[in-house]
């Protein structure tokens, strides 16, 4: 699923959650372990 800004930042998700996740709810994809952004260890 693919979402572009206003901006122009286009972001590509895998589903409705990953969306929802990330725009309505503000979470971090660095914080969340099923997010391939994830950073074990840490945010440093």
């Amino acid at each position: 699923m693919m979402y572009i800004k206003r901006d122009g930042t286009v972001y590509w998700f895998k589903d409705s959650k990953a969306r929802k996740n990330m725009l309505k709810l503000k979470r971090n994809p660095r914080r969340l372990k099923w997010t391939r952004r994830y950073e074990k260890g840490g945010i440093k």
